[in-house]
């Protein structure tokens, strides 16, 4: 019955997940869902900056301290390790959910491309960033990374093994391809209004700010070839005419990502 439950917590917590992934892109996107990053100031703009920045900070608070490996020591002494990621999803869902219902639009415009093809190129790597997120996710297995791999180890009462991550595909041109994804949906709109100017603007800083925390937890663990990694692929912009990989793959365990 244990290994059962277990089981439905994992499949629930990645539902759940993906059905808020979902509506964060149809919240950048403007695209069917009932309240977008836009619209028109309804509050005082003091209150709408306040609360917008908080919902920022609350979220990169969560998604990066929930992450770190003193954390995890800590908080599996409550949560059994077997569901640590998947009870990561839901306080991550927790904390979309909270900017999307709180969110305070500011209206205003920056840039509004008014040239058609223009605008097609705009929305179409806005469509090619979520669509990099997806692919980078199953580059370094999708299933482990959103904690099915974990419980469902579990259910036939398998010891749970880390997976060998090397360099496929995207993973050599960049170093973070689902985060460079996350950005190119966050920048690439044909208008861009204040309020997603704040949005996009303020979840840069959180990105730039999360490498760099996760690149250090990297290279604390493994070294040197993390190290050496670093020094021949480019963090987040493609390079494709410079330095490649000495080696196509390595041969250790590099830690899954993690937001």
């Amino acid at each position: 019955m244990k290994r059962i439950a277990v089981l439905f917590y994992g499949i629930i917590a990645y539902f759940l997940f993906f059905a808020t992934f979902l509506y964060l892109i149809g919240f950048t996107g403007d695209l069917f869902v009932p309240k977008s990053v836009d619209g028109e100031l309804a509050v005082p703009l003091w209150q709408a900056i306040l609360t917008n920045l908080s919902l920022i900070v609350l979220f990169g608070l969560q998604h990066s301290i929930m992450a770190r490996a003193w954390f995890k020591k800590w908080w599996t002494q409550f949560v059994p390790k077997v569901i640590e990621r998947s009870t990561y999803l839901i306080f991550t869902c927790i904390a979309l959910v909270l900017i999307f219902v709180f969110w305070q639009p500011m209206g205003g415009e920056v840039w509004k491309v008014e040239n058609g093809f223009l605008s097609g190129v705009l929305l179409a790597l806005f469509a090619l960033g979520w669509a990099t997120v997806l692919v980078s996710s199953f580059l370094i297995n999708h299933f482990d990374l959103f904690g099915l791999r974990q419980v469902w180890l579990y259910f036939r009462k398998k010891p749970y093994t880390s997976l060998p991550f090397g360099t496929p595909l995207l993973y050599r041109i960049v170093r973070h391809p689902l985060y460079l994804g996350l950005l190119l949906g966050f920048w690439c709109a044909p208008t861009m209004t204040v309020t997603r100017l704040l949005f996009a603007a303020g979840l840069t800083i959180y990105v730039l700010m999360a490498i760099r925390w996760e690149e250090k937890d990297l290279l604390t663990h493994f070294g040197e070839k993390y190290r050496r990694y670093m020094k021949n692929v480019p963090m987040i912009l493609p390079s494709f005419f410079g330095s490649k990989p000495k080696t196509p793959t390595y041969e250790t365990i590099i830690k899954r990502k993690e937001g």
